[in-house]
């Protein structure tokens, strides 16, 4: 008797068309997983007659959902789709400031620097807080800024603060040089308008068994994101759907071969609060709640004819070594603060990088354990949509926007 094992299963997915078409056999992906747990599941229906006998008599199914979570170690570009999904938008193109010859580098501490324009505007051109740059062009004295990701913590017309991520110090240099900052990836974020409705095939293959389980008009139903004190960092996406159908045999024929690209882990991960590094947090666990929800059912058939979107819920929570009240008054005040998570793949200049920017936020507790070991303060947050951003600004007018090196 074979017993189907992990090591034999594959994950597959692909985007469908519309609601109640299943997605054709070719360009699907086999994802990289921890683990998928999505199943078929039946509602029952219990008698409630009172017999004579004062037994049960009958049982029935009912209703069909598909429900489960597709659990990974996060890395750039892996997961894109889902995340556009989860988030109802599509990714954005790379914005680029073209040739400029009027830009001023300038260190400041460590990694810090600026770097300031006269002739362009660094707004209008869609540069945002939270997104990581590339620069090229520079010579001599400015060359270290070169092909180094670059974090925009700080943000006006003509100045952009930031921080070279692998450490490397801002080289200084007069204007002069023919420069040009390009955003690497894209990004994506909720929108304002035209959300979108994604609906996905999802495969398990048991090759093993030769046995697949095909689920259809599958949704994303958010993202939870876990960067713990020490180790990798992991993701859930939560899925909903409306049927499953078994067979004999891989639906999905020739996927596309997962990912390559390497895992996040805690010790490349940086979190800055109000533009400024926190070198305190021992973890950070931002989610994103998409609240779908299916119809509950209709009468004449057991699926569900679609699933609901409602609004988001984008909140988290972070703990804190209590080392200064910074974090304790900003839950005290009711402060709003910019809160942006920063993870590359290893400490190169050009690392593969995803950056979680939440513009708008309110801490919600600063409770603090106690024992013999350093104090820790656990610190909830919910991000709200920044009323404050758009074009022309320095923030996205969204609850959070994420950027990938990876996302095509």
């Amino acid at each position: 008797m074979t017993i189907s094992t992990g090591v034999f299963k594959k994950l597959n997915a692909k985007l469908q068309s519309a609601l109640g078409t299943i997605a054709t056999v070719g360009s699907a992906q086999t994802f990289r997983r921890v683990k998928s747990t999505i199943d078929k599941k039946k509602a029952g229906y219990k008698s409630n007659e009172i017999l004579p006998s004062q037994q049960r008599r009958d049982f029935r199914h009912g209703l069909v959902s598909v429900a489960g979570t597709i659990s990974g170690e996060l890395s750039p570009g892996t997961y894109q789709g889902f995340v556009g999904s989860a988030l109802r938008n599509t990714w954005a193109a790379a914005v680029s400031s073209g040739a400029l010859t009027d830009v001023t580098a300038a260190s400041t501490t460590g990694a810090a620097g600026t770097f300031t324009t006269v002739g362009a505007n660094w707004l209008t051109i869609g540069f945002k807080i939270g997104m990581v740059i590339r620069w090229t062009g520079w010579t001599t004295t400015g060359a270290p800024n070169n092909a180094h990701n670059f974090l925009i913590t700080a943000l006006t017309a003509t100045v952009m603060t930031g921080i070279m991520l692998d450490g490397v110090a801002v080289g200084a240099k007069a204007a002069g040089d023919s420069v040009t900052a390009l955003q690497p990836g894209k990004s994506i974020s909720i929108a304002q308008t035209s959300h979108t409705r994604d609906y996905w095939t999802i495969e398990h293959w048991h090759s093993d068994l030769a046995q697949g389980e095909v689920f259809t008009d599958c949704v994303i139903n958010g993202m939870n994101v876990k960067m713990p004190a020490s180790g990798l960092v992991t993701v859930d996406f939560p899925v909903l759907g409306l049927n499953m159908t078994p067979g004999t045999a891989e639906y999905f024929t020739t996927p596309a071969a997962p990912t390559t690209t390497g895992i996040f882990a805690s010790a490349n991960g940086a979190v800055y609060v109000q533009g400024v590094k926190v070198g305190n947090i021992t973890s950070f666990d931002p989610s994103i709640k998409g609240n779908m929800k299916p119809v509950g059912g209709v009468v004449g058939t057991n699926l569900d004819p679609d699933i609901y979107p409602a609004p988001f819920d984008v909140d988290g929570t972070m703990t804190v070594l209590f080392d200064s009240v910074t974090m304790r008054d900003y839950f005290l005040a009711e402060t709003e603060v910019q809160i942006i998570l920063a993870l590359t793949t290893d400490n190169t200049a050009t690392a593969g990088f995803m950056v979680f920017s939440l513009p708008r936020c309110k801490v919600n507790d600063a409770s603090k354990d106690d024992g013999e070991t350093g104090l820790k303060q656990t610190v909830p947050f919910v991000a709200l949509e920044n009323t404050a951003g758009g074009t022309g600004t320095a923030t996205v007018a969204t609850t959070i926007a994420i950027y990938d090196s990876a996302a095509v």
